[in-house]
């Protein structure tokens, strides 16, 4: 090898080997979600969509509540819209890995605890995403679900997932549809109870 192809070759290997590997995003996402691991934040809907009038100015909390290196629950917790005038804690987030990506789904109950009967339905990564927002498809399990409740609107649903230096979005879109909410990392409160029908 001529002396100036060998030291080109050289310097590039070299920088090769200097050069971390690119962080997967998935993996950053996640691990940027378990930072926030038993803390919570105060939010609002940010979305104004008259479908989603009753939570316009309503106290919201989001909640780190449990993580493990491959599951990540999230309660979302809404003030007033209880049956009772109280706090409504039907909804937890769960976002788990699989050998694809990440998997979204929804957790609903009632205040006896009992399960909804639309509970458990989201859906799968599709791409990489990036480290501070990955959306999640409606999946075939769900859409099942929704023909079978007679919830067809949502069977194109896409659901997205955001967070940064400034906060934790919660994001749901379809054809004529967005539903937002918001969480500020800058704004902590106290851990609220546990979610209806989860342990203490």
């Amino acid at each position: 090898m001529k002396p100036f192809f060998a030291a080109t070759a050289a310097a590039a290997l070299a920088a090769c080997a200097a050069s971390p590997a690119q962080a997967d995003p998935q993996d950053a996402f996640f691990a940027a979600l378990g930072d926030h691991c038993g803390k919570a934040y105060a939010g609002r809907l940010v979305s104004d969509q008259q479908a989603d009038a009753a939570m316009r100015d309503k106290a919201m909390i989001v909640h780190f509540r449990s993580c493990t290196p491959d599951r990540i629950e999230i309660p979302f917790h809404i003030e007033g819209l209880a049956e009772d005038g109280g706090w409504d804690r039907s909804r937890t987030w769960i976002i788990t890995r699989t050998d694809a990506g990440l998997r979204l789904k929804h957790d609903h109950r009632h205040a006896d605890g009992s399960k909804d009967e639309t509970t458990m339905y989201g859906g799968d990564t599709a791409a990489p995403g990036t480290a501070t927002r990955q959306e999640f498809p409606v999946d075939a399990e769900s859409i099942a679900l929704f023909k079978r409740t007679g919830s067809r609107a949502s069977m194109t649903n896409v659901w997205a997932i955001e967070t940064s230096d400034s906060g934790y979005v919660y994001e749901l879109r379809r054809e004529g549809r967005l539903f937002r909410v918001a969480f500020d990392y800058d704004r902590p409160v106290s851990p609220p109870p546990a979610p209806w029908g989860w342990p203490e």
